[in-house]
């Protein structure tokens, strides 16, 4: 009896575990919060702008192409906040290098894009967040910007 009740217990255990990692938390968090982080702040500069969605951008002098950062990072010991801004800024990061080595100094038209799910908006961004991971997919397109 005792060997059956503590099967039983260990693997009630193993699920509530497994479920508990299994998190995918879906997120949509304001995108001026992410870019006002210090680290944002610090790390972003000026050499390239970036347009979300459907804002407002001046002409295009000449498209570079269309590229998709998606970024993880350790979601623990942070809030699912805290993971997603810190997912986010190295996926704008990785815009930003992209554009940089293209020859761009602009990256328009950004989208959320996780697993290929568009979701377009100039004031937030798509995260999902688990026990462990959290992560961002941007996809926009390098530019050269008329002078």
């Amino acid at each position: 009896m005792y060997l059956r009740m503590t099967v039983i217990t260990l693997a009630l255990l193993g699920v509530i575990y497994s479920s508990a990692l299994a998190r995918n938390t879906k997120y949509m968090y304001p995108l001026v919060a992410a870019l006002n982080t210090p680290a944002a702040k610090e790390k972003v500069g000026t050499n390239v702008a970036f347009y979300f969605g459907p804002q407002g951008h001046p002409q295009v002098a000449r498209t570079l192409g269309e590229y998709t950062a998606n970024r993880k990072t350790n979601a623990a010991n942070k809030s699912d906040q805290e993971a997603c801004e810190w997912a986010f800024l190295s996926a704008l990061l990785a815009l930003r290098d992209r554009a940089i080595a293209q020859g761009g100094d602009a990256v328009i038209n950004i989208k959320s894009y996780y697993k290929k799910d568009e979701v377009i908006s100039d004031s937030e961004y798509e995260c999902h967040a688990g026990a462990i991971i959290a992560g961002v997919a941007l996809r926009g397109t390098v530019v050269k910007l008329a002078k």
